[in-house]
């Protein structure tokens, strides 16, 4: 009974033993990882490092802002005349050619006044005519007033020649004293109605003149009246709306029916085949900066492609220049804001199957040295 009783401590204690060796193995164990650690640390610390290093001298070659978008040819379709509209021949975000009808306006009271003016015409010429025919009669007169006056001086000579005779016939006692008398009358009536006939030469020459005055005025009347058709006309082809280039329709608020007014946008017409990109840098990324300088752009619609362009012109003045309220650092407390100068990029190829829109935004990068 005594043997088993000593036995069991022996047995307890095994397990003891074996759980106080077990740390003595495992802990050389874990000291081995802290080499491996270390390289690691070692080897992330080189690579950020040498990317570190590749993006300092990526830095001092290029100048980058995200403050770009893409910039194009926005049309703003205005009515030149107001008016109903009658039709409206497209649609949002449809491609039109240059000339397609747009829309048409209602045009019968701008055909009322071309045919108004067409009858105002029509009576000017007729006055050009009537004022022409009034030149021809006054010259009509001039020549009968002139034919009076050779009567007249043929009649005169004749009378001349009458009172000589009679005045050597009366001295000889041949003929009466009243006979005498009669050719003296006869003489100074010849020459009173010479005198008539040279005043009414006068008077019809002064008709003549006043006649072709009437002329040019009916003429001028004319043209007047011709400019005043061809402004109807003009108005009239007004109310037919047509597409001042290629492009994409965009923004129609025009619906049949609804009058419109002169100057009052009814839609856009973005062109479709001109972009650029407009990239505002802040002034102190100008210092190497030059015109014809390779950019590279970014687009935010298309992450996976990258465009090539080349700088074609830079803003004369900061963007703050063109607000609406220009800033007035003479008045009130002043604040150092870095400025940003807009600088236009021309892409170098268009890529159909990336198409650029008015709008989009992009990231810039321009290649300075």
């Amino acid at each position: 009974m005594a043997t088993p009783v000593q036995q069991a401590p022996a047995v307890a204690s095994a397990p003891h033993q074996d759980s106080a060796y077990t740390p003595e193995i495992e802990a050389p164990e874990g000291r081995s990882k802290r080499p491996i650690i270390l390289v690691i640390l070692a080897l992330l610390l080189l690579v950020g490092c040498y990317f570190g290093w590749q993006r300092y001298q990526f830095g001092q070659t290029h100048e980058e802002t995200d403050d770009a978008q893409v910039e194009g040819d926005v049309y703003p379709i205005l009515p030149r005349v107001g008016g109903p509209v009658l039709e409206v021949k497209v649609q949002d975000n449809q491609l039109v050619k240059k000339g397609d009808i747009l829309v048409t306006l209602d045009q019968a009271d701008y055909q009322q006044r071309v045919n108004a003016a067409e009858a105002a015409l029509a009576a000017a010429q007729a006055n050009v005519v009537a004022a022409r025919a009034g030149v021809g009669t006054a010259q009509a007169n001039v020549r009968t007033a002139q034919s009076t006056i050779g009567v007249s001086e043929a009649n005169r000579a004749r009378l001349q020649k009458d009172l000589q005779r009679s005045t050597f016939l009366r001295q000889q006692d041949i003929i009466p004293q009243s006979e005498y008398d009669a050719v003296q009358a006869n003489l100074k009536a010849t020459s009173a109605q010479r005198a008539t006939a040279a005043d009414q030469v006068q008077v019809a020459r002064q008709q003549v003149a006043a006649a072709q005055q009437q002329v040019a005025v009916a003429e001028a009347v004319v043209k007047q009246r011709q400019a005043d058709l061809d402004n109807a006309k003009l108005q009239l082809s007004y109310t037919t709306i047509t597409a001042p280039g290629d492009g994409i329709v965009s923004k129609k608020s025009a619906q049949p029916g609804q009058v419109v007014s002169p100057g009052q946008q009814i839609m856009g017409l973005v062109a479709s085949g001109n972009t650029w990109v407009i990239a505002n840098f802040k002034e102190t990324q100008l210092e190497n900066m030059r015109e014809g300088q390779k950019v590279a752009v970014e687009v935010d619609a298309y992450p996976s492609e990258e465009f090539e362009g080349h700088i074609q012109s830079l803003s004369a003045a900061t963007g703050a220049r063109f607000a609406l309220l220009p800033p007035d650092n003479a008045s009130g407390n002043f604040v150092k804001v870095t400025q940003r100068v807009p600088v236009k990029i021309v892409l170098d190829k268009v890529d159909p199957q990336h198409p650029l829109r008015a709008g989009m935004s992009v990231t810039a990068t321009v290649e300075t040295k």
